[in-house]
């Protein structure tokens, strides 16, 4: 997450502060417009804070930090300290969320891998044939039609063709190494599950907005229903 929405996290409470009167305690009533715009700011900066990663809170100390700011009074803490600490503080939960993903994703694939049924190939990607499919197999330069249902190793489901009702195109080159590698041993009619480790992921890579973090293995259900030639990919 970027240091400036940390940063706007004081602004936005600042108003649920000022027309609550600081009482913080049960739960707040909707009495008027600007009650129910302190309290969506409110929830804005809960979900802001949580989408972070950050695991806890101190409560008290937090809103003591916007009240003296909003009130100009000489802080508790060095101001220019302010954005670095925030910045480290980040960074070493990222890392430490990091190892625990990575550690996580081999001994969920290492367990995995010894289910009657399971398949691992070289690169390391895990895969069980759920239904055969008897077309033809895509190469990589095909486009194909698919219907998925994405989940991570504790069910979390992140995205769904399947949910959404509409099966979706895409170039076979174009997606992450392990459906890349996964597609190619598919038939048309075919429907897989792939268990694919972090480095045929998404690997360290950050995605904004999504339960999808650094170093997570994932796991795909993918129903190959059609081969497209390039040519017909608009189509």
């Amino acid at each position: 997450m970027k240091i400036k929405h940390l940063l706007l996290f004081t602004a936005s409470a600042l108003v649920l502060l000022s027309s609550c009167g600081q009482n913080m305690t049960g739960s707040s009533k909707m009495e008027s417009e600007l009650d129910s715009l302190s309290y969506m700011l409110g929830a804005d900066v809960g979900k802001s804070i949580k989408g972070a990663s950050f695991e806890e809170i101190n409560y008290e100390t937090f809103i003591q930090g916007i009240i003296d700011a909003f009130e100009e009074k000489d802080l508790q803490v060095n101001e220019e300290d302010i954005k670095p600490f925030i910045q480290k503080y980040i960074t070493e939960l990222r890392d430490k969320k990091m190892i625990i993903n990575l550690e996580e994703g081999k001994a969920f694939l290492a367990e995995n891998k010894t289910k009657e049924g399971i398949i691992t190939t070289e690169s390391g990607l895990q895969y069980e044939i759920i239904t055969e499919g008897t077309g033809k197999s895509p190469v990589p330069t095909d486009f194909v039609k698919c219907h998925y249902h994405g989940t991570l190793i504790d069910g979390t489901v992140f995205d769904s063709s399947v949910d959404k009702g509409t099966p979706m195109d895409f170039g076979v080159s174009k997606v992450i190494p392990g459906w890349k590698e996964g597609l190619q041993l598919m038939k048309e009619g075919a429907k897989y599950k792939f268990y694919i480790p972090t480095e045929l992921a998404y690997g360290q890579k950050i995605r904004p907005g999504g339960p999808i973090q650094p170093n997570m293995a994932l796991i795909f259900e993918v129903e190959l229903i059609e081969i497209k030639a390039p040519e017909q990919k608009e189509n």
